[in-house]
């Protein structure tokens, strides 16, 4: 497979066979799993409404409380020191979010906020292709940077607990993705090697750590953007789970 292959905006959607020697299908949680964008926005709007704020759509404020969040995790890999938890990255970036559209706001106000998280549905595609998988012998395992709390009622809440074997946090690696100890200690609890993986996510820097960990990756591309590096190209860019199933080999019955 070439990098234009994947990568031309001609042939976005480009099918292959992954599934020949994959036994596990690993999977990013927020953004990927459950819609992290709508459901947060829709959490948000009404706490906006309540603090009489209308300079900004409740979505431009929650790109804002996403974006500090992603900085600032990464900002903590690279340190390479004491993890900080997702939930207290969290608050940081919802207290600088709030800070920066001039709310103000109480800590338990910024808790409930971030306490949201963990109430997050389901793309309308995940659930059937989730079981599609599973039903044809796929090992199904999350690995997030979410907390393992976070991610204990994260996963219940989202109706996807009974199909994943494994839900591992980045807390188990000290780190969070996309630093190259993450998907190592993954693989290694769940026992396998890094070809038998599928890393499938909606974001590129996830897909781009796991590729240069040695797992093949899938690119869920919902909001029909370039990848953006060619480097670590994805194995497959696909829309939704149904077309992942496809290009594993399966499909939706």
């Amino acid at each position: 497979m070439t990098v234009e292959a994947v990568l031309d905006p001609g042939d976005a959607r480009k099918r292959q066979d992954l599934g020949a020697g994959v036994s596990t299908v690993m999977f990013d949680f927020y953004g990927t799993v459950v819609d992290m964008q709508g459901g947060l926005v829709e959490a948000i709007t009404p706490y906006l409404a309540d603090k009489g704020y209308t300079a900004n759509p409740a979505s431009r404020v929650v790109t804002w409380w996403r974006r500090t969040h992603f900085e600032n995790s990464m900002i903590d890999a690279l340190l390479q020191r004491e993890h900080t938890s997702y939930r207290e990255i969290g608050r940081q970036a919802v207290g600088y979010t709030l800070e920066r559209a001039g709310i103000l706001h109480t800590a338990g106000e910024v808790d409930d906020l971030v306490s949201q998280i963990e109430r997050l549905r389901p793309f309308g595609d995940v659930v059937a292709g989730l079981k599609t998988l599973k039903d044809n012998g796929f090992r199904l395992v999350v690995l997030s940077n979410g907390d393992p709390d976070m991610l204990e009622r994260g996963v219940a809440y989202s109706g996807t607990a009974d199909v994943f074997d494994r839900v591992i946090s980045v807390a188990e690696a000290g780190s969070f993705k996309p630093h190259a100890v993450t998907y190592r200690t993954a693989r290694e609890l769940v026992g396998v090697r890094p070809d038998e993986v599928c890393f499938v996510a909606n974001h590129a820097f996830d897909c781009i750590g796991a590729k240069a960990a040695g797992m093949r990756t899938a690119f869920v591309d919902r909001r029909g953007r370039p990848f953006g590096n060619a480097t670590y190209p994805p194995d497959a860019v696909v829309a939704d789970f149904a077309e992942l199933a496809t290009v594993l080999g399966v499909s939706e019955r």
